[in-house]
């Protein structure tokens, strides 16, 4: 019976060592953050900044800590260190002292104190980064677009019937080199009078524009816009444009573009009358956000008559944008009916 014991031990001896071998080496190779209070956190760093640190673990899933909260970290690697100064340090960490001691493989141990570190990142986390700013700098054409509808229906009965229809909808994709725009408003206003109906108007404009940037303020652009409108008879308006423009305000929250250039405006008349004329070319662009979920967008252009001296255009739209989350509850209550409750008593 010993002998039988002694070669099951000496038998499975080796696999129970490198059971213990793995438990206890992958608790070594995993992340531990100390916190201010004494607690320590053990999982895998995913990435942090000067706000947060998110860690996953095996017992309590990701976990968000405050950065301020942080005060020791050690992980074997290899993490992407970021520091203020522009470097990005690749290895691992640990804390002496009080400070961060970067272990690389080229560079040797990098010390660090707490306030210099922008980011830490896995390497997933990392490639993540990378790929994100790779698609920033060198997007698809259907990549980053952005945009808003709006859409406007009155009416009003009494001696007459009026009614009125808006539609404006815009297009938009932003890059740190250029823009791309789309654009397109309309406006349909009848009045119905003694079984009369006469239009007041009915106005359509659309086009496109192109901003590249030349220098971090300065920019060139080019645009066409297409323009047609019953109430003046005009059956289409052709306007291509080009300029240069500045960036005058570009902060999170307000981005102000002005706009300078020329234009030559083609109209085509139902009356038969054809022009062309060449105009100056003042503009603004303004996006200001109020909160994170209202902003303001208008655009006012001005166009002097180079041709024909006196005469102008102005074109201005506006709006005022709010996002809307709508929640939809669906409740399920079931009653037994009446007579089966009485039939349940008796």
């Amino acid at each position: 019976m010993k002998r039988s014991n002694h070669r099951f031990l000496m038998l499975y001896r080796p696999v129970v060592l490198i059971g213990f071998a793995s438990l206890f080496g992958g608790a070594a190779r995993a992340d531990q953050i100390t916190l201010k209070n004494g607690d320590r956190l053990t999982g895998s760093l995913l990435k942090s900044d000067d706000k947060n640190l998110v860690l996953k673990s095996e017992s309590a899933g990701t976990v968000t800590i405050p950065w301020d909260g942080v005060v020791a970290i050690s992980a074997p690697g290899p993490l992407y260190v970021g520091l203020k100064d522009g470097q990005t340090i690749v290895g691992s960490v640990a804390t002496v002292d009080g400070k961060f001691a970067l272990t690389t493989q080229s560079a040797g141990v990098v010390t660090a104190a707490k306030e210099s570190i922008q980011f830490i990142r896995s390497k997933d986390e990392q490639t993540a980064y990378e790929t994100e700013i790779d698609r920033y700098r060198n997007p698809r054409l259907v990549d980053l677009w952005t945009g808003t509808l709006d859409l406007g229906y009155a009416a009003s009965r009494g001696n007459a019937t009026t009614q009125s229809f808006t539609l404006s909808a815009n297009a938009n994709r932003a890059t740190s080199r250029d823009k791309l725009g789309v654009y397109y408003t309309s406006l349909f206003a009848s009045n119905d009078v003694e079984g009369k109906s006469i239009t007041s108007a009915n106005f359509k404009r659309g086009g496109l524009a192109y901003n590249l940037n030349v220098r971090k303020k300065m920019f060139v652009f080019g645009s066409v816009d297409l323009e047609t409108d019953e109430f003046q008879s005009l059956d289409l308006r052709f306007v291509p444009a080009g300029g240069i423009g500045y960036h005058a305000i570009a902060t999170e929250k307000t981005q102000l573009d002005l706009n300078l250039g020329a234009a030559a405006n083609r109209e085509f008349y139902s009356t038969g009358l054809n022009r062309t004329s060449a105009e100056l070319l003042l503009g603004e662009d303004l996006v200001h956000k109020f909160t994170a979920t209202t902003s303001l967008h208008e655009r006012l252009v001005f166009f002097p008559n180079m041709s024909d001296g006196g005469n102008y255009r102005v074109n201005f739209d506006t709006t005022l944008v709010t996002s809307i989350r709508l929640v939809a509850l669906l409740a399920v209550h079931r009653e037994r009916p009446l007579l089966e409750q009485s039939s349940a008593r008796a």
